[in-house]
């Protein structure tokens, strides 16, 4: 028997289990986002300046804010429905049914004729065949008086009823369906008019009533094609409505037609139904779908990256937010330029951030996703949308190739220049009044250039920090030579300093000839030795001409103190908070290369041979990365040339090609992903900073025998 503690105790362990699961944290998270984007954009937290309906008596007197043309849906479809009716109903005629109903007329005609030219049959035996070819009964006694009846009285008939039949048949509409009774008895009329004699008038008003059809008939689809032919053909009626009309006065009972006044002016509140409501959602869901899909195929490592993503979604959904906010600011005083502060919508921010942080080509798939959201946002303003596109687009240009923090301020100038522009021409497009798209333009322009400067730069630091990010802006506060480590550096370690702004110099450039990050190998380049700070005199770059410690200490030791400085380094590097790449290369930046110097000279002062080398090799990891293993090769090559007497072009580039050598058959390139081409190319770019360090100098003649010469004008010369 299980007890309730038991299920308890179960229930629990399998929910830790399954938030604990990445997948389901992933798509909590994605759903989350989804439920909050899709609320966001579909209702209203804020209520609008005007919330009517129809039959409400208005408690104020409302005025367009701006000019707009709209259309009018309810008079639209009046008018398309007067156009329907007033399409003619007009059967058509089928001439091959006046054809058979002669024919099959004129064959009974025939017929009689037939048996009144028989003068050799008994007359009762006549009456009788007569009576079987009439397909209708005719009294005795009129049969008997056909039956000896002339044919010439026959064919006058038949002439009769030719001519009643075009009357009916072959004039005017024809004969339809629901026609077809009144017809029979308007031609018997007609035939009874033209006197025949009694006998013949029966017969023919009978053989009409039996033979007589419709012969006009009604095509609906071509008559449905026809309304809406004459439906289409009736234009869009549209309502002009200007700057400062009076939409409705206070007292007024609001009608369909204020409503739809309000509506087109943007100034009543949309009522969302269910079906509204689900298009929305489907449209975020749809968007959401594209975003993921784009991260899968260009940007693996993000989508991968569980943080990344929801650093996305906080992004955009902050952006939406504020987005909201500024749009319901209301200006009563104003409210014309209330109507477009959408255009505040900082949609520039987001483009930023995620160019800063991520990606740029990120960055403008979410600014576009960003902008339509807007749109909808907005009650389907997509002037908006077009707004927020321009300016966000411009943001992530002005941020793409960033190289001090001074760049997001005149970032957001670009974004306001750009959003000035684009405003003015909406304002044109859209018919708002000069007046309003000049101010509008300048003031909601540049006040969205601000704020999405501000945004950026205020959110910056926070997202960095917590999702472990180290954005372009960090790298380069780390590379001010104000940053107190550097101070440190530069005044406890003067050679060490200078030592890492040169290695910094031919790191960056090699750095950009084979693709890795510049900025991050700079940085690295200037903190890589600041371990050195715990024994700075241990280090022969700074023992400016005094003694050296190590020669009075064992080999062994003095490894352990040059070796420690990478343990140093990476405690310090972390008590300062120092970005995680920066920490890896101050950390693999010696591998697990060998203190030779120490090592040789163990070796020779130990005859027992019991010289451990991996005792004098560093604790690595070896560079795993194209910017730490550049950060390795810099060092060490700066440090070698640095040693050389004679620094001539031919002895730099052989010691920079052994030392790429040595590394790479020791085995420290390993594990980077480093290639042939890559080490070449490396080579060569600090062949090429090295040459501007070590150049041949002119020599200057000695300034006593200068000054002798300026005093002896003739000192030199030849007489």
């Amino acid at each position: 028997m299980f007890s309730w503690r038991d299920i308890g105790g179960g229930l629990v362990k399998g929910l830790k289990y399954v938030f604990k699961n990445y997948l389901f944290r992933r798509y909590i998270t994605a759903g989350l986002f989804f439920l909050l984007i899709t609320i966001l954009v579909s209702f209203e937290f804020v209520p609008q300046k005007v919330n009517l309906q129809v039959g409400q008596i208005s408690p104020t007197t409302i005025y367009a804010p701006k000019s707009v043309v709209y259309i009018d849906q309810e008079k639209t479809q009046a008018e398309r429905r007067q156009a329907m009716e007033k399409v003619p109903r007009v059967p058509e005629i089928n001439p091959d049914v006046s054809t058979a109903v002669r024919r099959d007329i004129n064959q009974v005609l025939q017929d009689v004729k037939a048996v009144q030219a028989d003068h050799d049959t008994d007359p009762a035996a006549k009456v009788n065949r007569l009576k079987s070819l009439l397909p209708f009964e005719l009294p005795q006694q009129v049969l008997a008086e056909l039956a000896a009846g002339s044919p010439a009285g026959t064919d006058q008939l038949a002439a009769g009823i030719d001519a009643v039949l075009s009357e009916i048949l072959d004039q005017g509409e024809g004969v339809t369906p629901e026609k077809l009774s009144p017809a029979k008895d308007q031609a018997a009329a007609k035939l009874a008019a033209r006197q025949f004699a009694e006998p013949y008038r029966l017969l023919g008003q009978n053989l009409v009533r039996h033979f007589l059809r419709a012969n006009a008939f009604f095509d609906e689809e071509k008559y449905r094609l026809l309304q809406q032919e004459a439906a289409e053909s009736v234009p869009p009626v549209r309502v002009s409505i200007q700057y400062r009309e009076r939409i409705i006065s206070q007292g007024d009972v609001v009608t369909e037609e204020h409503i739809a006044k309000l509506q087109a002016l943007g100034l009543s509140r949309p009522q969302h139904s269910f079906a509204t409501l689900l298009g929305t959602g489907l449209l975020v869901a749809l968007l959401m779908t594209v975003l993921l899909m784009h991260t899968y195929i260009h940007h693996r490592d993000i989508y991968h990256n569980g943080s990344y993503l929801s650093l996305i979604g906080i992004i955009s959904l902050i952006t939406l937010i504020v987005s909201r906010a500024v749009m319901a600011i209301n200006i009563s005083h104003w409210p014309e330029l209330g109507a477009l502060f959408g255009y505040l919508a900082p949609i520039a921010a987001a483009g930023m951030l995620i160019t800063v942080l991520l990606d740029s080509r990120l960055a403008l798939l979410l600014v576009t996703i960003l902008s339509l959201l807007l749109g909808v946002m907005a009650g389907n303003q997509f002037h908006f949308s077009l707004v927020g596109f321009v300016g966000g687009v411009s943001g992530v240009y002005s941020v793409s190739k960033l190289s001090q923090r001074g760049d997001l301020v005149r970032a957001g100038i670009y974004v306001g220049l750009s959003n000035v522009v684009i405003i003015a021409v909406v304002g044109l497009i859209t018919g708002v009044p000069w007046y309003l798209v000049v101010t509008s333009s300048l003031a909601l322009g540049i006040a969205n250039g601000l704020l999405s400067s501000i945004l950026t730069n205020g959110a910056l630091p926070y997202l960095e920090t917590s999702f472990g990010i180290t954005s372009t802006v960090r790298l380069l506060e780390l590379s001010n030579p104000n940053n107190p480590l550097l101070k440190k550096l530069l005044t406890e370690a003067p050679g060490t300093y200078h030592h890492s702004i040169l290695v910094g110099n031919l790191a960056e450039a090699a750095a950009e000839s084979v693709g890795a990050e510049p900025l991050v190998v700079r940085v690295g380049a200037y903190y890589h030795d600041i371990g050195k700070l715990k024994r700075p005199y241990f280090f022969i770059e700074n023992q400016l001409g005094g003694d050296n410690p190590h020669d009075k200490i064992a080999p062994s030791l003095s490894t352990l103190i040059l070796t420690s400085h990478v343990k140093d380094g990476v405690e310090l590097a972390r008590e300062h908070k120092l970005p995680q790449p920066i920490i890896d290369i101050i950390e693999q930046h010696h591998g697990k290369s060998l203190c030779s110097f120490f090592y040789h000279k163990a070796l020779e002062g130990d005859r027992t041979e019991s010289v451990n080398e991996e005792d004098f090799r560093y604790e690595g990891p070896k560079p795993r990365t194209k910017e730490a293993a550049i950060v390795m090769l810099a060092d060490n090559i700066e440090a070698a040339v640095r040693s050389l007497q004679n620094p001539t072009p031919g002895r730099v580039e052989g010691v920079v090609r052994k030392l790429i050598k040595d590394r790479l058959m020791d085995g420290q390139l390993d594990e980077c992903n480093l290639t042939f081409k890559d080490l070449d190319a490396i080579a060569n770019s600090f062949l090429r900073v090295l040459s501007g360090i070590f150049h041949n100098r002119i020599e200057y003649p000695d300034m006593k025998q200068e000054m002798e010469r300026r005093k002896t004008p003739y000192a030199g010369s030849r007489k």
